[in-house]
């Protein structure tokens, strides 16, 4: 099927810039490795290897080189795109142990929600996390990308023309900045980006309350974050929320009630000093679930590495049978991945179905399943296959 889509879709595979500077890799199914080191001089070039080998996932350097298809040490490093990988695994979202699937890897049996100490067929010990898609993940890496471009644009003064931003095909989003100026940055300032995108290393000591030093909703960077994170946090913390913060009990009852208020105040000066006995040290508390609401969640080691493989636009992802889509930086609050990532829309395909949580793609929602013979899209049918949750009962083909 994966060979099939190629062949019909050729013409949507586009090379990254500078194509013939970066290393190429393909994932292969029945080998099951990952064959590296390849360069391509033209477009005609890599579809044929496409043709050819019919991959897993497809991956290209966000680094440049001299020499791409030399080994590592050998490349002749020229720089690298600025590259931010968001998934919803490095996300702290309430549903994962609720959908997420396990496997055990000794006999292969199934199961949904939290992984258990031992597979209750075999009593093995080692699963496999097979992450799930649904709307409240795909919509929490959604927002920490909106976050992200937020940073980019204000902070950094890149404009969205300068970003390109893709689906991945999975779980997450991709931005890429390629411009010059960041193109030889090397691991150690990349670092540096990173810890402001993620807020790492504020100093909250900056701020005295009493003496009215605080942050406030029209101030450039970090400070107006902050402030924004905190009203965030203020319009929807309840008093275990606080109190799990630090605040003793009173003073987290007090918030509460006060609310409406305190949110009232940030048309003046904020509600810094309106609470007696809510001091300094409590509010440097909510300061820091303030950074907490607006730093972004990305995967730090992507950035920080200058010779990162990074999935090729309109390829397919071989845990979902989904593609990456790139679209425009104001597009994506209306981008949607479960319609626009759809690569198979014709047909259906036969299968059984060992464990699977609910889940939509385009307009359908399917499931749970828990073996069952179904028949279904094969968009759908593929989805479950890639996940290693079904298998075919028939042969698939792929209508055009």
């Amino acid at each position: 099927m994966f060979a099939e889509h190629y062949r019909h879709n050729l013409d949507s595979i586009e090379p990254p810039t500078s194509m013939e500077k970066r290393e190429y890799a393909f994932l292969l199914f029945k080998e099951k490795a990952m064959m590296r080191h390849k360069g391509f001089k033209d477009a005609d070039a890599l579809r044929d290897a496409l043709l050819k080998s019919a991959p897993s996932d497809v991956y290209y350097s966000s680094a440049y080189f001299e020499r791409p298809e030399a080994e590592m040490n050998a490349k002749g490093w020229l720089g690298a795109d600025l590259v931010f990988d968001i998934d919803a695994d490095h996300i702290p979202t309430p549903c994962d142990k609720q959908h997420d699937v396990w496997k055990c890897r000794n006999c292969g049996a199934l199961g949904q929600g939290a992984k258990p100490d031992k597979c209750p067929k075999c009593g093995g010990l080692k699963f496999t996390d097979i992450g799930w898609l649904c709307e409240t993940c795909l919509g929490s890496a959604k927002e920490e990308t909106i976050k992200l471009v937020e940073v980019l644009e204000q902070d950094f003064g890149f404009s969205p023309r300068e970003m390109r931003l893709a689906f991945s095909g999975h779980r997450g989003y991709h931005v890429h900045v390629e411009e010059s100026s960041v193109r030889t940055l090397d691991s150690i300032a990349r670092k540096e980006i990173v810890d402001y995108v993620a807020g790492i290393g504020l100093e909250l000591a900056a701020y005295d309350i009493n003496k009215g030093h605080a942050p406030s909703l029209e101030e450039p960077g970090w400070d107006g974050r902050i402030a924004k994170g905190v009203y965030d946090f203020l319009l929807s913390a309840t008093e275990e929320q606080l109190e799990n913060v630090g605040l003793k009990k009173r003073n987290a009852t007090q918030v509460v009630k006060e609310r409406e208020r305190l949110l009232d105040s940030w048309k003046a000066k904020g509600p810094w000093k309106m609470l007696s006995g809510v001091g300094s040290e409590s509010w440097k508390k909510i300061l820091q679930q303030g950074i907490l609401k607006r730093s972004v969640k990305i995967d730090t080691v992507v950035t920080t590495d200058v010779h990162r493989l990074i999935r090729l636009s309109n390829t397919l992802h071989g845990e979902t049978g989904l593609k990456k889509v790139e679209f425009a930086a104001d597009e994506i609050e209306r981008f949607d991945p479960l319609k626009g990532a759809i690569a198979f829309s014709d047909g259906t395909v036969q299968i059984e179905v060992a464990e699977a949580p609910q889940f939509r793609l385009g307009d359908t929602v399917y499931g749970p399943f828990e073996n069952q013979k179904i028949e279904l899209p094969t968009a759908a049918a593929m989805f479950l296959l890639c996940k290693g949750v079904a298998e075919a009962l028939e042969e698939p083909v792929l209508v055009q």
